[in-house]
């Protein structure tokens, strides 16, 4: 076989380290980028966040000397203190060399106005519903024994209240009589919040209604239709509920009335994940009949290269240090770049959402209309997984409240004047129906498309059910209520 040399011709994309870094910043969250930008500034001593201005200062006079010539070691402590933000404006400026943290500010209250909680208590973790029972078992009069049954049914309570472990497990475990077992869970559905403890969601209801004052209105009928008739209740079938406890119709709406205010769920209160707070990476403001579309100034961050550290670095120089400073100066550059253009992408695809969505931000959802990933991609010319790390954990603040940008995407359904409408409207137009509904004959799936159909658009009443169901809207036989 004979050997040849052959020259070929070809195109191939490769994923250099800069573009890689530019594709994990575009899909990261606000959050996540925060992280990002401080793992940068720790690990490049090139970066720097702007304003950062590190005037010299003595460190023992209320004075700064604007001389080239200040101490050096004066003018890192000032770095040092202005690096940490606008919270430590108001310590004193004179402080001797031995001063204690302690004897400036006293350690942990916040003396503000008002009742105030302290700081340790504000900033602590909430008690969970263990905790919460168990610090109410230990100012019982039991004995140790039952305590000890006590804890161990306390650690068979799930976070919604409900005892999910079988007492004779328990009394197994414990070699103690299912009777004593029994005994102590009674004291144990008596604690706060009522109705923990229980084995089911009729003994949760009748717990809190046997904790209501006696003189309550109508507890006597409601502590009947709990325990006897509860699944009646729950289908709310009111007129064979009406029959089996001989009450008219305004009677049983106030006996119904007493029972929703009990708590199905009494657990729910402890233990809560805490809120998440979202901070919207795009501002939406009309501003003389025009829609204008910014970045949020508070989550952009605003980074420089370090100009005396760049001052260092000579061209010929090879030695460890220099290299040290080039490379990092080269890195500082790549990842500026990649910031700008995450930037420049997230203005541009927001920018193209708002122009596209304008009968939204006018009219309201049942205005939105019908788009897709592609159309946004072909529009600013880039490609449909670009676009998707875009719009992924990215949020928009609009006078209409805020949204994710995925929110804005949604598919079509064809309607009688042949026009899209998008399944994001239809899902506002059938809450919309909803809502205004009568009570006491709520709207059927097969109503509410006949009413979708009148106003030209055709769906399917099992699409019409899909919808309800991902709103979170229960049934018509379940949001059937007694006026």
């Amino acid at each position: 076989m004979k050997q040849s040399l052959q020259l070929k011709l070809g195109t191939q994309l490769t994923m250099t380290p800069q573009l890689q870094q530019a594709i994990r910043l575009l899909q990261l969250s606000t959050l996540d980028l925060q992280q990002e930008v401080q793992s940068a500034l720790d690990s490049n001593p090139l970066l720097e966040m702007e304003g950062e201005e590190q005037a010299p200062a003595e460190p023992q006079q209320n004075q700064q000397s604007a001389e080239p010539g200040a101490s050096d070691d004066s003018a890192h402590n000032s770095g040092e203190r202005d690096s940490e933000g606008d919270w430590n404006q108001d310590i004193p400026d004179e402080l001797p060399v031995d001063t204690r943290w302690d004897d400036i500010y006293s350690g942990g209250s916040y003396s503000g106005d008002g009742d105030e909680l302290a700081l340790e208590q504000r900033n602590s973790a909430p008690d969970s519903l263990q905790d919460h029972l168990l610090w109410q078992l230990n100012l019982t009069t039991l004995s140790a024994h039952d305590k000890l049954i006590g804890e161990n049914l306390i650690d068979g309570i799930a976070p919604n209240g409900f005892l999910e472990t079988p007492l004779g497990e328990i009394a197994a475990d414990l070699d103690a009589e299912e009777d004593e077992v029994l005994t102590v869970l009674k004291t144990i559905q008596q604690f706060e919040p009522a109705g923990c403890g229980a084995r089911d969601l009729r003994e949760c209801l009748l717990l809190q209604l046997h904790q209501l004052p006696a003189n309550t209105p109508w507890l006597e009928q409601a502590q009947l239709v709990v325990d006897r008739h509860l699944d009646l209740l729950g289908k709310r079938d009111f007129r064979q509920l009406s029959r089996r406890t001989r009450l008219n119709e305004a009677q049983l709406g106030d006996v119904v009335r007493l029972i929703q205010t009990l708590n199905p769920y009494p657990g729910e209160a402890f233990g809560g994940e805490e809120p998440q707070y979202v901070v919207p990476d795009i501002i939406v403001r009309r501003r003389e009949h025009r829609w204008l579309v910014e970045l949020n100034p508070e989550t952009t961050p605003r980074l420089r290269i370090n100009g005396d550290y760049a001052a260092l670095i000579k061209r010929a120089d090879n030695s460890t240090e220099n290299n040290f400073l080039r490379d990092n100066l080269q890195e500082a550059r790549w990842f500026l770049k990649s910031l700008q253009s995450r930037n420049e992408t997230l203005l541009k695809v927001a920018s193209c959402i708002v122009e596209k969505q304008q009968a939204f931000f006018e009219l309201g959802p049942e205005a939105m209309k019908p788009m897709v990933l592609a159309d946004i991609a072909e529009t600013i010319g880039m490609h449909e997984s670009t676009i998707s790390r875009v719009t992924t954990q990215k949020y928009m603040l609009t006078p209409r409240g805020v949204f994710e940008l995925k929110y804005f995407f949604s598919s079509h359904v064809s309607t009688d004047s042949g026009e899209d409408a998008s399944s994001t409207a239809i899902r506002a137009m059938i809450r919309k129906l909803i809502d205004a509904e009568i009570p006491r004959k709520p709207l059927s799936d097969n109503k509410i498309t006949q009413e979708l159909d009148k106003q030209g658009i055709k769906v399917a009443r099992r699409t019409v059910a899909k919808y309800r169901e991902s709103m979170g809207i229960p049934s018509s036989s379940e949001r059937k209520r007694l006026v």
